[in-house]
Parts: C-alpha cells; structure tokens; sequence
C-alpha cells in the first residue's frame, strides 16, 4: 500500500460553496502548503472564483481531516450528480474525488469493507454517472498524485469493467452493484505486500514477484472471511489474474474455468495498467494498447472480450483520452 502523503488533493469543482465541512484549505505553491483557509470561515462561491481565475484546480486538505470530507462528498453525491447545474466534467471530477476518496479509505482501514451499503451506494452512484453521461470515458480524469496509484487504478478498473458489462451483458442492478464492488475492491489483496516491492521503481526479482501475485488470494481471503460481498464480487478479487490460456494466477485457471465478470476485469485491468502510469498520465494510446493485447497477448483474454473493449475505448473521439 503507498504511504499516504501530508495532503490529500481535493478538486476545486467538487467544492460546493458554504456547505462544504469547516476544514482547513491550503494551496500549493513551489512544492509547499500554504494555508488558504483555516476553521471558522466558510468557503465561498467568490473563493472558488478568485481560485480558478488564479489556475487552481486543487485544494489541499490534511489527512487528518480527510474523514469529515469523505463523509460530506459521499453524502452529497447522488444529489450532485443529479444537479442540472453542473456539467458533465464537474460531475466527472465531483464522482472522481469522492470514489478515490472511498478506495483510500477502505484500503487504509481494511475492517471498514465490512460495510457493504457504503460500497453499494459508492457503484450505484458511479453507474449513475456513467448511465448519465455519454462522454463519461473522457470525463473521468486522472487527477491524483502518484502515491494515489492504487486508488486511481481501482476507480478506473472499476469504471471500464461496469461499462464492458453494460455493453456486452444484460444484468440485473444487483448484478451490476456486485461487478462494481469486485472491481472496486480487486486489488485489495496489496494491502499485505511490503511498502518497499509496491514502491520500487526498478524490476522486482523473483522472489519480488512471487510475494506480489499473492495479493488476488490474500485479498479474497480476507474479504471472503468478512461474509459481505458476493461470489461474484469475490471471484473477481481473486482471479482478475488467470488468463484463457492457464498461465495466470493464483489458479491457474482456463478460460472456460474462470468465471466471466473475473475474465472482464482481468482484461481491463492490464488495459488500464497499459495506458496509464503511476500519476494516472497517459503512457499509452488507447488503440495501441489494445493492439498490443491482441497481438502479442492474443492467448490471454477472449477475443469477444477484446472486441467489446475495442468498441468502447477506441473511438476516434476518446482515443485521446485516458479513462
């Protein structure tokens, strides 16, 4: 799990004047946090202007108060999203915040994912804005620092696995709500792999590699002990990893043996991996990655699968973008 930093970034549209929680705000200047706002004054709609005029996108909050904030965002979400008075980038961003803000927690306080309503509510309100919104693919932005990988990474995932359900599925909302919470929680298992293996920045060794791929089963054991979420949320945690062809883990597992919410997710999240690095910037074109995939992973994912990735990412309008 990477070290939470001093501050946690707060997008300036998803701030929403006077009712946002009495915390102090600070800007960052030349690598340093300067304090905009401390307790006891209300953040006003002529502060977010004097804010955006002044090109700044970002707020800072400390750590410390970052509860009170998940509280109020996850609270107002739905109301927000709802709104005919924001667009779909403010929604994008304001839905952003709030998802990455719920990850960072849930990871941080593992015995917290024992509250399956708050996860619920958390993917019903992300299908929300997808359902809602037709350029939610371009929307969506990477917004986080680097030490948000994970929890940029878990958004995205989940993100491009519900809409890749949606497009080649018909399902239930329970059915959706499951996929959503799998996705959500399929790297969860990275909470038990050592700081210094997540963090380091060359090639890990063998022995490196073998206690990172137990993050799929030791994230399905922990979560499947907690008795909340469902087969196939948990299916998806521990086998986003087997490929068509036997040679995933932690099973090694065929492709008419892996389940097919945990072979969606699988093929998504080596696509995510491929188009973003590890400050959510694009590394990759979209169609390249997909390219990539079916040629030289062409054993790995089902190629109806692949086809049902290609149709929602490679457009000539989103291939610009990363999800």
């Amino acid at each position: 799990m990477e070290v939470k930093a001093t501050y946690v970034p707060v997008s300036l549209e998803s701030i929403e004047p006077l009712i946002f929680p009495d915390v102090a705000l600070f800007i960052k200047t030349g690598g340093n946090f300067v304090l905009y706002k401390n307790h006891g004054r209300d953040f006003s709609e002529h502060d977010r202007e004097r804010l955006a005029r002044n090109g700044v996108e970002f707020v800072f909050v400390s750590n410390e108060e970052m509860d009170v904030i998940t509280s109020h965002m996850e609270a107002s979400a739905e109301r927000m999203l709802k709104s005919d008075l924001l667009d779909a980038k403010a929604k994008g961003k304001m839905i952003y915040q709030t998802s990455i803000n719920f990850v960072d927690d849930m990871f941080n306080n593992p015995d917290k994912s024992t509250d399956l309503d708050r996860t619920k509510r958390l993917v019903e309100n992300l299908m929300l804005y997808l359902s809602n919104s037709p350029d939610a693919i371009k929307s969506l932005e990477s917004v986080m620092s680097h030490n948000y990988h994970t929890f940029v990474h878990s958004l995205q995932v989940a993100s491009l696995t519900l809409l890749m359900h949606s497009e080649a599925y018909t399902l239930s909302r329970d059915e959706m709500l499951d996929v959503g919470a799998g996705a959500i929680f399929h790297d969860f298992g990275k909470i038990f792999v050592p700081q210094e293996i997540l963090n380091k920045s060359g090639k890990l060794n063998d022995a490196e590699i073998q206690v990172l791929k137990r993050h799929p089963e030791e994230g399905y054991q922990f979560l499947q002990k907690k008795s909340v979420l469902s087969p196939v949320a948990l299916s998806i945690i521990r086998m986003h990893h087997e490929r068509c062809n036997g040679s995933g883990y932690p099973l090694g597992l065929q492709s008419r043996d892996i389940p097919r919410s945990a072979q969606v997710a699988g093929v998504v999240d080596v696509y995510c991996t491929l188009t973003s690095d590890n400050s959510g910037n694009k590394t990759m074109p979209p169609h390249i990655a997909v390219q990539l995939m079916r040629n030289q992973m062409k054993e790995l994912f089902a190629p109806n699968l692949m086809n049902t990735l290609e149709k929602l990412v490679c457009t000539e309008d989103v291939q610009q973008f990363i999800l």
